[in-house]
């Protein structure tokens, strides 16, 4: 069994992961209101106790997981320990005497307490001293009732607010004014700003051996003459063919063993994750954790689709597919100038044939819009428990990546 769900990264103030909010569904055709909610979290909380881990889903970040009132009188949060789940009380739960027992309860066993879809009414006061977070729907809550809810909760200086459906850099940065601490929503995925930069040598290189990497023959001279040009690369590349998660025997000392050795899945690999985090470190980790997930899913659904395509073509295509957001100008400009094959650019440009629907596909997932997949799904041939496999798998050796250090 594999989690259906979507994790929707919740980023601090200085837009570290701070942890996921997990939307789950009984399946990936199911759309709420069909899934009962007390049923969708007891599925979830199944799911994560005698299935896949919850932990693992979430890179050990901690999970914010809905709970009714019901699930939250049967216990289920404290079937997840304190360092895995936040618990997100829904907003559907009306406040009262039960509910501020089990929030006093669950607070005293140290467990992380968060309003969802917060809405201010005086009686939330009595909960202040219990609750940990409160979210607010930034689309749906004015700037006034924004600061009625900062006046109220102004005497417990540990409850933090966290602004949801936050969607590009100017809300972010008016949240932050506000005194949000955490935000939710896709702004981070976005570009800052549309703006022309020159890229680096060192980046150009990377640009220009993914693009060698990404044919069908490799070309060993071509790879290594790019590498001896840059000895930043090269360094990294040793030091990468060297660690001790591949337990060689011999140190591997010149830039041609070390690419035979390691091959070119791994030499692939290695290139993706090296391009996406030094050609804009400024940009949040979830952004280039973002893009490597998305590679290994079009790679391992390559292969799926009802016209199969080239693995490595699919995986640079996932890996690209935000660029602009990660270099912050405008995605024409910056494929203009990275030498690569004509099939990525086509499709990130035209978002039309089989990769950019592998890439529709994976955006729908991310945004949990369900019933969307369901229709890609279907056009594409592709099973549904293959696809949620495969996209557990990527998050998965996504994280493991971002936490390498190379």
């Amino acid at each position: 069994m594999y989690f259906y769900a979507a994790r929707q990264p919740i980023l601090d103030k200085e837009k570290k992961l701070y942890g996921y909010e997990l939307l789950f569904r009984d399946s990936i055709t199911n759309v709420f209101p069909d899934v009962d909610a007390d049923e969708a979290t007891t599925k979830m909380i199944e799911a994560s106790n005698f299935n896949l881990g919850i932990s693992e889903f979430t890179g050990n970040k901690p999970a914010f997981i809905n709970f009714t009132l019901e699930t939250l009188i049967q216990g289920y949060p404290e079937t997840l320990t304190t360092d895995e789940v936040v618990v997100e009380i829904l907003e559907t739960v009306k406040p009262g005497k039960r509910l501020l027992a089990i929030c006093k309860d669950l607070h005293e066993k140290g467990y992380t307490i968060a309003l969802d879809d917060y809405i201010h009414q005086t009686v939330w006061h009595h909960f202040y001293p219990f609750i940990n977070i409160i979210k607010i729907d930034w689309r749906d809550t004015s700037v006034d009732i924004i600061n009625e809810v900062k006046l109220a909760i102004e005497k417990f200086p540990h409850i933090k607010l966290l602004a949801e459906k936050v969607e590009t850099y100017e809300e972010y940065n008016q949240a932050l004014e506000l005194g949000f601490e955490l935000f939710q929503g896709f702004f981070f995925a976005k570009p800052e700003m549309v703006k022309t930069k020159s890229l680096s040598p060192s980046q150009i290189a990377m640009a220009e051996l993914l693009y060698e990497t990404s044919q069908k023959d490799l070309d060993l001279a071509n790879i290594t003459s790019v590498f001896e040009r840059d000895v930043t690369l090269s360094y990294k590349l040793l030091r990468y063919a060297n660690s001790a998660i591949f337990k060689r025997r011999n140190e591997i000392s010149t830039i041609k063993q070390a690419l035979v050795t390691l091959g070119s899945a791994e030499l692939k690999r290695f290139l993706g994750l090296m391009f996406a985090s030094n050609i804009n470190p400024d940009k949040p980790s979830e952004l280039i954790n973002a893009a490597m997930a998305r590679a290994k899913f079009c790679e391992l659904m390559a292969t799926e689709v009802k016209s199969p395509i080239d693995s490595s073509i699919a995986f640079l295509t996932g890996l690209l597919s935000l660029i602009d957001a990660i270099v912050d100008e405008d995605l024409e400009s910056i494929l203009a100038k990275l030498p690569l094959a004509q099939e990525i650019k086509d499709t990130l440009l035209t978002r039309k044939g089989v990769l950019a629907a592998l890439i529709m596909l994976l955006e729908f997932i991310e945004h949990a819009e369900w019933s969307k997949t369901s229709v890609v799904m279907e056009k594409l041939g592709l099973e549904k428990d293959h696809v949620i496999k495969n996209y557990n798998e990527a998050i998965a050796w996504a994280d493991e990546q971002s936490v390498a250090n190379y």
